[in-house]
């Protein structure tokens, strides 16, 4: 995508950003089509839960693999669509749930597998913002995220309705209505406008680092994930995430003092156990950035606080100042988020 003569760099992101709390609103709003999904997929109890994405929408399908493991009790993996698509495999997916997560809906080979699941017996579910996609074809049931058209390279508004509609999604199947999510619209304004000074501390700080780490643990390894993602796509930065626990099993004793962490510690368990790798890298020297409804209580050079939710749900507001911070990055080294250099909206891999 190329942005428009006259366009400022970066205008649709942030107004993509800034959009966020009411597309997450509106998803509210229209759980009870997400119900009726999950009402099928309860009627047919699966054996356990694959889930095939790539970029952006792979994190989410990691969020997305939490939550069936831990609200439904069921295994969930990710599945590598080119073992059907390029070696040509047929696993036997008789009651298995496959729900495939893209944006567009049109990469060819999230488009074959869902095809090839259904045929050989997987209850399969699209979940995309693009209802009149290959994929929604290809798939029996189907999720409109109904995040309303991205001009932005990089995904924002897409994502966290992503995450959102998986959650009412898994949810609804094991019977509930979302009631943790309720105003979680308004949760993400607080997030936004509440982070705006934090953030441009952040970036004031990292303009000039070449190399950053995210990591989190938990429902907010997703977090890390994206928001490595998102700093190297939009700023061109060697941005590398890691679940907190990895990241002590080797890749620390390459922390120092011209690293740059971005940690996610929200309240739970999975923030909770974040104590320990904070402390490894601090005592490395490296610079760290607290991000969640956590940040405050940790040890951190900025934190970047933010309201408190169910944890299953905090992803969802993690995400929004990190997207922040990759834009004001962006911008402040000469990058026009808008039209990364070498990306497309949609890409077609198989």
């Amino acid at each position: 995508m190329m942005t428009s003569q006259g366009d400022r760099p970066g205008v649709h992101m942030a107004a993509e950003i800034a959009e966020q709390p009411a597309v997450l609103a509106g998803l509210l709003d229209r759980r009870s089509d997400i119900a009726g999904v999950a009402d099928a997929i309860a009627k047919r109890p699966p054996r356990f839960a694959l889930l095939a994405a790539r970029g952006s929408s792979d994190h989410a399908a990691l969020y997305a693999k939490y939550l069936i493991e831990v609200l439904l009790g069921l295994p969930a993996g990710l599945v590598s669509p080119s073992t059907v698509t390029l070696y040509g495999a047929q696993p036997d997916l008789r009651d298995v749930l496959l729900i495939t997560v893209s944006q567009s809906g049109g990469s060819p080979d999230l488009v074959e597998f869902t095809a090839s699941a259904r045929e050989r017996g997987a209850l399969t579910v699209a979940v995309s913002n693009t209802p009149s996609s290959p994929l929604h074809g290809a798939a029996e049931l189907a999720v409109d995220i109904g995040a309303g058209t991205e001009k932005a390279v990089a995904a924002t508004k897409t994502y966290s309705a992503t995450l959102l509609s998986l959650y009412l999604l898994i949810d609804a199947v094991r019977g509930g209505k979302g009631a943790d999510a309720e105003g979680i619209g308004e949760l993400a304004q607080q997030a936004l406008d509440g982070s705006v000074d934090s953030v441009q501390r952040a970036v004031d700080r990292y303009r000039f680092v070449n190399r950053v780490i995210t990591a989190g643990r938990g429902y907010s390894y997703a977090t890390a994930l994206e928001s490595a993602l998102k700093l190297a796509e939009t700023s061109y930065l060697a941005a590398r995430a890691y679940s907190g626990a990895d990241l002590l099993h080797g890749p620390v004793a390459a922390i120092d003092e011209e690293t740059a962490v971005l940690a996610v510690t929200s309240r739970g368990k999975g923030g909770g156990a974040m104590g320990d790798v904070l402390d490894a890298v601090s005592s490395r020297g490296a610079d760290v950035v607290a991000v969640g409804s956590a940040a405050a209580d940790v040890p951190a050079d900025v934190r970047i606080a933010l309201p408190e939710t169910a944890e299953e749900l905090s992803p969802i507001l993690e995400i929004l100042p990190a997207q922040r911070v990759a834009l004001g990055l962006s911008l402040a080294r000469g990058v026009d988020p808008d039209n990364p250099r070498g990306l497309n909206k949609v890409t077609k891999t198989r």
